[in-house]
């Protein structure tokens, strides 16, 4: 057959051989720019994930950092010589570092600049004349109360202050003394005895306070003051109560009374300790005695902890060792060795706490300075400053600067950066014992009411919450979603598949927020009334649909082929709902007659686990019907896009439907079904707001399901907009976000690795 050629006039329909072959180089550009613009979109992706990861490094990496001592200036001391009749009792700093104050044995106060020694003003303490100071005492950090034990048997209680103005707009520190108590002396023994030891707290700028006092060869003497009005109320008299506490060591050495004015500790050289319980001066005694130190060693320093709770106690081999009251069996609280620290040598001769953290500062005879932290469990630094000190030293309330007396009168002012102590390894990842608990656990708690509180940062329970959530969640998804995707794919009708896939995606729109609204506040309820219905429906649904299928299978076939194939679902969705009526039906017997009418106290008083309304089971259904779309949609398709010679194929050879499906369809779709789940995992890890809102948010690390949970994505999203730009809470908080990071890329990673591992074994079928 020949072709028809155009004749003269017509229109050639043949295309011009250059027109072809500029279609043919725009394709080619075409083609090559869309080439660029995916390359260009996938580098970017991987740009932006690269540069949030680096982001969440540099912001952690400040928890990294160690402590560092930066000497600044070395003077005199101001005001006189140490080691002569006015030597050195306290050395005090003001929270902005610009303003120190130095008390002397002779009773002078000098206020001096802390960087170069020099002398701001002086005044006088208000002692009569031939009295001398023979010991002093501080009160609670907070409080700025500063004691002198008098030798005529008195004692003078003073407040130390730092007052801030901005005239002109400049920050002027001012110093004041006041005497909250009047600057008359108040005696503490009637015979006037020198009071050797001394310890003092004080209520408030009104309120009353507690000396107590030692004296040589006499009992501990207990004073309590309190101011009150007068009937008239314009007048107050400061009324005192005194108690001679009985001790059982003759020289004693250290007086440590806490700022609850309930507990004293009273120590002796050799590190025998009692603890007695003062709240209640008429029925103060002896709570416990205990040994502080092995026998070969001397108690040289003992100090309370910031919130003045646990004890550090330092001896004559450079030892350091935490102490803290931990209740036993019958409720009382003793005192109980927690843990130790090395890194000095020499006899700790200095030992001064930090006013908001659990750290403290310490140094030996051998003139060795020691940075530690308590909860941590960590030596920060050691320093040595060269010359042996004398044990006069002074912490900023910011621990950000250091005044160190040396035995040659000099004063050393040293910078100390030190801004993230409490986050280490075993703080964020181990079991800490905290203050105040039973024994060493994971805990979070990064807020409180309480000025002394000690923030826990453990992100255990939030990974550990994070986990059991995507678990629950995957518990009920998984095989709901797998099994109705091959059902949807390979068994049921086209028509009804056009109808039910749409259906499951669009529940995938449906907001988290909304889902999460309704567990709160109705799923949860609803879940405790109908637990035993809930538990029933377990058992119920499986058999009866079981038990209908078999009764559909021996029916006539007369009946079975009015329905057409593929349509069978419809007739098991009357069946689910009766199946689950039945269930919630059976909640009240079944609870009357297994669990004595109440399953939530059953579980509690005879099963001994907890119960909240809002637990780990509420958030696997609400978050197992969120994940539920992403696994069922992708492994659905992975199914349906089995080429179909595949299962002709088998079918052919004489298979059965459920051979080819279980036998090739399955597995030529594995790597579509397990890149399904492992995405679902990913959406279950970081949803946000239906596990804060269906659960309790309760940090624990309790896989109990009846147990609620908090999970690293909602405490970010909790605690990140009240937490303070470049705080260790802050830093702490992207750390959690970096192992978020690291789980999400761990999943998608290993999803990856057996997805095309699946693909290469099974790409031959």
């Amino acid at each position: 057959m020949t072709e028809k050629l155009p004749s003269r006039g017509e229109q050639s329909y043949l295309p011009d051989p250059a027109a072809r072959a500029r279609r043919r180089k725009r394709r080619m550009l075409l083609d090559r720019l869309a080439g660029y613009g995916m390359a260009v979109g996938g580098v970017s992706v991987i740009v932006a994930i690269l540069l949030i990861f680096f982001y969440l490094l540099y912001e952690v990496a400040p928890l990294l950092e160690s402590a560092s001592l930066a000497p600044v200036s070395r003077y005199a001391a101001p005001g006189g010589v140490a080691g002569s009749d006015d030597a050195t009792l306290d050395l005090i700093l003001d929270e902005q570092v610009e303003m120190a104050a130095r008390y002397t044995a002779s009773g002078r106060v000098v206020f001096f600049n802390p960087e170069n020694g020099a002398v701001h003003s002086e005044t006088l303490l208000p002692l009569a004349p031939g009295i001398t100071i023979v010991s002093h005492a501080r009160g609670a950090p907070h409080s700025n109360v500063l004691a002198f034990g008098l030798s005529d048997g008195k004692v003078l209680v003073a407040r130390q202050r730092f007052s801030v103005a901005y005239p002109d707009n400049r920050r002027v520190v001012t110093p004041r003394l006041d005497f909250p108590l009047g600057e008359a002396p108040l005696p503490l023994f009637d015979d006037g005895a020198p009071v050797r030891l001394l310890a003092v707290q004080a209520a408030g700028d009104t309120g009353g306070a507690l000396l107590v006092g030692w004296a040589e060869g006499r009992q501990v003497s207990l004073v309590r003051f309190r101011r009150e009005e007068s009937f008239l109320g314009e007048e107050t008299e400061l009324k005192r109560e005194q108690r001679l506490l009985p001790i059982q060591m003759d020289a004693p050495q250290f007086l440590l009374l806490d700022m609850e004015m309930r507990t004293l500790y009273v120590a002796d050289g050799g590190g025998e300790l009692e603890n007695y319980d003062v709240a209640d001066l008429v029925q103060a005694g002896l709570r416990q005695r205990i040994a502080l130190l092995r026998q070969d060693q001397r108690l040289t320093a003992l100090s309370f902890l910031s919130g003045e709770i646990s004890l550090v106690a330092g001896d004559s081999g450079g030892g350091l060792t935490q102490w803290f009251p931990v209740r036993d069996e019958h409720g009382t609280p003793l005192l109980t060795r927690i843990r130790a620290f090395d890194g000095l040598t020499g006899p700790v001769t200095a030992l001064i706490t930090e006013e908001q953290r659990k750290g403290f500062v310490a140094v030996d005879e051998q003139g060795t300075l020691g940075v530690f932290h308590a909860t941590a469990h960590q030596t920060l630094l050691t320093h040595a400053l060269g010359v042996p000190p004398t044990g006069r030293l002074a912490l900023a309330p910011r621990a950000n600067a250091l005044l160190v007396e040396d035995r040659t009168g000099q004063i050393h002012f040293q910078r100390l950066t030190n801004a993230h102590p409490e986050a280490s390894w075993s703080a964020l990842w181990g079991k800490v014992w905290y203050e105040s608990y039973p024994g060493p656990d994971y805990v979070w708690q990064s807020s409180s009411a309480s000025n002394d509180f000690e923030a826990k940062f453990s992100l255990v329970p939030l990974s550990y919450g994070t986990l059991k959530a995507a678990l629950y969640a995957l518990l009920v998804s998984m095989p709901l979603a797998i099994l109705g995707a091959v059902y949807t794919a390979y068994f049921m009708a086209p028509a009804l598949r056009q109808v039910v896939k749409p259906a499951v995606e669009i529940m995938g729109a449906l907001p988290s927020v909304i889902l999460g609204f309704l567990a709160g506040l109705w799923l949860a309820p609803a879940l405790e009334k109908y637990l035993s219905g809930v538990f029933c429906m377990l058992l119920v649904l499986p058999l009866g649909c079981v038990a209908f299928a078999w009764f559909w299978h021996k029916l006539p076939k007369r009946f079975q082929s009015r329905l057409p194939e593929g349509w069978q679902p419809l007739v098991m969705v009357p069946v689910v709902l009766a199946l689950t009526w039945l269930s919630l039906a059976l909640n009240h017997p079944v609870e009357d007659a297994l669990f004595g009418g109440d399953i939530r106290n059953w579980l509690v008083n005879e099963m001994h686990v907890g119960y909240d309304q809002r637990n780990a089971i509420v958030v696997g259904l609400a978050m197992g019907f969120a994940v539920i779309p992403t696994i069922f949609s992708i492994a659905e398709d992975a199914v349906f896009g089995v080429p179909k010679h595949l299962t002709l194929g088998s079918l052919a050879l004489g298979a059965t439907p459920w051979q080819t499906m279980t036998r090739v369809v399955l597995l030529t779709a594995s790597p579509g079904i397990f890149s399904a789940v492992m995405i679902g995992m990913g959406r279950a890890v970081g949803e946000t707001m239906i596990v804060l809102m269906a659960t309790g948010n309760t940090p624990t690390t309790d896989f109990s399901p009846f147990q609620g949970m908090r999970t690293l994505a909602a405490n970010i999203a909790v605690e990140m907009p009240e937490s303070a730009v470049g705080s260790t809470h802050f830093r702490v908080l992207i750390l959690a976000a970096l192992v978020l990071f690291g789980f999400t890329f761990l999943f998608n990673t290993v999803a990856e690795v057996v997805r095309h591992r699946l693909r290469q074994r099974y790409s031959s079928l």
